[in-house]
């Protein structure tokens, strides 16, 4: 690796020849309610009942203590799409807290990653607010918001001559003007990105050559090189093997308990999603149904009304509650 490297971006993100997968677009709005009980609580509330009240601070008192963890914060939002006349999503208020995983469930069509992208200034929408760490995500320039904000998407093209490490270079668009070269802070950035998402091995590899599991572990340290407290997933284990899937979500654990970072990430397996995350945000027909603690918000009855399964949830699991489907519900 040598240090003539330049960034083609200006202050609008990267341009169309960077690799896609990094916040650069103009929307905005953000999360999930942190609604939380004592571990000791006998009955969950309703879903109705949580759905009311305010985000807990003193879900993880490392989270509530630490002052370099960033929450997502959004309220009274209608979210939708240029070619759709009523919104696709709305919500009173959503949080992502702080030091926290937080996964986004719901069937297809409910809205889990239209609002993701609004909470990453994707989307527009069409009232409300999005505020990270106190601020207003839409009075951020581009390029500001990257360093608070990363996001990966669904979809991610890169020249299949790209090796893994000059991805992951890319990452650092936002602390680098159009023709200027990358330097220590850049080497050092990379050098943890690629540590954190276990990618050195491939480092050296093209991407056209890499494994669908390889080339998402390669695109989430492109977005860990942003060095932002705050990172958003959108479907990061579709299309991969058991195998990978499970690699993914263990970056990502390991990303939340040793640096602290913020996630939303955007699940369809309500089993990993239970495994892994500390909040579950549950959504239904562009609304939120339920959030709070898995143990919580994963029951019989989630199941059949938000997937439209009969289902069994042993709640007890040491690994967060076991679900045993039956059968599928008629719609």
């Amino acid at each position: 690796m040598t240090d003539d490297r330049t960034s083609s971006t200006d202050e609008s993100g990267p341009s169309t020849d960077e690799p896609r997968g990094t916040p650069q677009s103009d929307g905005g709005v953000p999360a999930s309610n942190d609604i939380r009980d004592s571990a000791g609580g006998d009955e969950s509330p309703p879903a109705e009942s949580r759905l009311d009240e305010e985000p807990r601070t003193d879900a993880k008192s490392r989270a509530a203590d630490s002052d370099a963890a960033s929450e997502l914060f959004g309220e009274d939002l209608a979210i939708g799409y240029p070619s759709t006349d009523e919104p696709i999503v709305e919500c009173e208020k959503v949080v992502i807290p702080a030091g926290e995983v937080t996964a986004l469930v719901g069937p297809n069509g409910s809205g889990k990653s239209t609002l993701l992208k609004a909470m990453a200034k994707q989307l527009s929408p069409e009232r409300g607010t999005v505020v990270v760490d106190g601020e207003d995500v839409h009075s951020l320039e581009s390029k500001r918001l990257a360093r608070k904000l990363g996001l990966l998407s669904q979809e991610n093209e890169s020249p299949g001559s790209l090796t893994v490490e000059d991805l992951v270079y890319h990452g650092r668009y936002p602390y680098r003007g159009f023709f200027e070269s990358v330097g220590d802070d850049d080497h050092v950035a990379v050098e943890r990105a690629i540590e954190m998402a276990g990618v050195g091995h491939i480092r050296d590899e093209e991407m056209s050559s890499l494994s669908g599991g390889q080339k998402q572990l390669a695109w989430i340290a492109m977005v860990l090189a942003q060095d932002t407290d705050l990172l958003l997933l959108d479907e990061p284990t579709t299309f991969l093997d058991l195998h990978h899937q499970l690699r993914v979500m263990e970056v990502v654990r390991t990303l939340n308990r040793e640096q602290d970072i913020t996630i939303a990430v955007v699940l369809h397996d309500l089993g990993q999603a239970a495994r892994f995350a500390d909040n579950l945000i549950a959504m239904k027909d562009g609304s939120l149904y339920d959030w709070g603690p898995p143990r919580e918000v994963v029951t019989e009855k989630l199941l059949a009304d938000v997937f439209r399964v009969d289902a069994s949830v042993d709640a007890e699991s040491p690994t967060g509650p076991h679900i045993s489907p039956h059968r599928a519900l008629d719609e």
